[in-house]
């Protein structure tokens, strides 16, 4: 499974989206995107993977180039907001988590994960169990065999 991260190290959701996915055994691809800007194209897929019809939903707001920029105004074109996010990569909205065709913003760090498949997301609880059960299973059968055998070999009065 690929998982990759629209990441700033500076950010700390970002650290923590990040921390979060290897505590649960996923190395995702890390994109540095201040310093490796998306296309336009990859923004408008980005925003297709997270139900997001207006661009303005993957935007900081905040931000002083939001502002600066006077892109709440509403006579702006998706393709003028998303052209603003390309210049200006700090108004993206941090961190976005892509998975199997399906994309999330990290925030809190915990919804990323509905995402990921199950079975990386349980597989460091699934596999001990499964090798408890076995355990279990094998000395159960030892246990069976040894007095079964005792049980053939004693004669019934």
């Amino acid at each position: 499974m690929s998982v990759t991260i629209y990441h700033n190290p500076r950010c700390s959701k970002s650290r923590a989206t990040l921390a979060l996915l290897e505590d649960q055994g996923v190395t995702p691809d890390i994109r540095l995107y201040l310093q490796d800007q998306p296309t336009a194209e990859e923004l408008s897929e980005l925003l297709k993977m997270l139900n997001m019809s207006d661009p303005r939903q993957l935007m900081r707001t905040g931000e002083a180039a939001y502002k600066e920029g006077n892109l709440a105004n509403d006579q702006l074109t998706s393709e003028q907001l998303i052209a603003a996010m390309i210049a200006t990569p700090k108004l993206i909205e941090r961190p976005i988590v892509i998975s199997q065709g399906k994309a999330r913003i990290g925030r809190p760090p915990e919804q990323v994960l509905d995402i990921l498949s199950t079975w990386n997301i349980h597989k460091s609880v699934v596999i001990p169990a499964l090798l408890v059960w076995l355990a279990i299973g094998v000395c159960w059968g030892i246990f069976v065999l040894a007095h079964s055998s005792t049980r053939l070999l004693i004669p019934t009065p």
